[in-house]
């Protein structure tokens, strides 16, 4: 793929990763999907949409019957492949591969930009978002949703009870899923990539993880970034993890699901 700065982003999401969430679309729209309103509310019918990071196509689908056209945009090929297949009989979405953060859209060519979850693993956030910028028309709007801090949430008791088994993070504070989860640092980046009007609000949705614990702890520890910190530690430590997570799931199972209550930032801005 030509115009990739982000090659280890771009090696991963057209690797494992972006395999995974290709290969289980529904499991991961059952994630995310919840906070698919916040966005939506936000569409417009005249609206020329751009939808960052757009993974399966979900969003870009929704996006696409309240709005003029959406077009999605992924470092992936597995996935695209996965939204092109499932957004055939839907005729005013388009996508494209490519890293958003240099891909060269046509300057104006949107009024809306949005994003679920795909907008934290920028090399450059800055370059990334007055790129975005450059492709929104006078008066554009962004609207994104981005990882709070995992502190004081359902996923991050989760997490918490694996952490005693498994390696910690070495990176500064504020990097991967969470480098958007301080507003002041958002507000900055964004200002900086020539927003205005930049607003944070929390937004909340449950999140479905499986049928039952079982279930649901399988898919977890198959998840890239869960899968990665299993593979850092012997067996019998990683089976240790496995059912300290196992164990931190069961409050959260319910007759039809285990649900989990996710939080996230919904993230606004506007180009003058």
């Amino acid at each position: 793929m030509a115009g990739v700065v982000n090659t280890a982003q771009a090696a991963a999401w057209n690797g494992y990763e972006g395999e995974h969430w290709a290969s289980h679309a529904d499991r991961y729209d059952g994630v995310n999907g919840g906070f698919n309103t916040f966005v939506l509310d936000l569409v417009s019918p005249s609206d020329r949409v751009l939808d960052i990071g757009c993974g399966n196509g979900q969003l870009t689908r929704a996006v696409a019957a309240r709005a003029t056209s959406a077009t999605g945009v992924d470092l992936s090929g597995p996935m695209l492949t996965t939204a092109r297949a499932r957004s055939a009989a839907v005729p005013n979405v388009a996508f494209e591969q490519g890293d958003v953060q240099v891909h060269p859209f046509p300057e104006g060519a949107f009024d809306l930009a949005v994003s679920r979850f795909g907008v934290m693993f920028f090399a450059d956030p800055v370059a990334a978002f007055a790129n975005v910028h450059r492709a929104l028309s006078p008066g554009g709007r962004l609207a994104f949703l981005c990882m709070t801090a995992l502190a004081d949430t359902d996923l991050g008791r989760v997490f918490a009870a694996m952490a005693p088994y498994l390696p910690q993070p070495t990176g500064p504070d504020g990097s991967g899923p969470t480098s958007f989860a301080d507003p002041s640092r958002t507000h900055a980046v964004l200002t900086e990539a020539g927003f205005e009007d930049v607003e944070c609000t929390h937004v909340e949705a449950d999140q479905t993880w499986g049928r039952n614990v079982p279930d649901a702890a399988a898919f977890i520890t198959d998840w890239g970034p869960v899968r990665h910190h299993l593979g850092q530690v012997d067996a019998e430590t990683a089976s240790r993890a496995t059912e300290a997570l196992t164990e931190a799931l069961k409050p959260f199972e319910a007759p039809e699901a285990v649900k989990l209550r996710g939080t996230a930032w919904l993230v606004t801005g506007r180009r003058p």
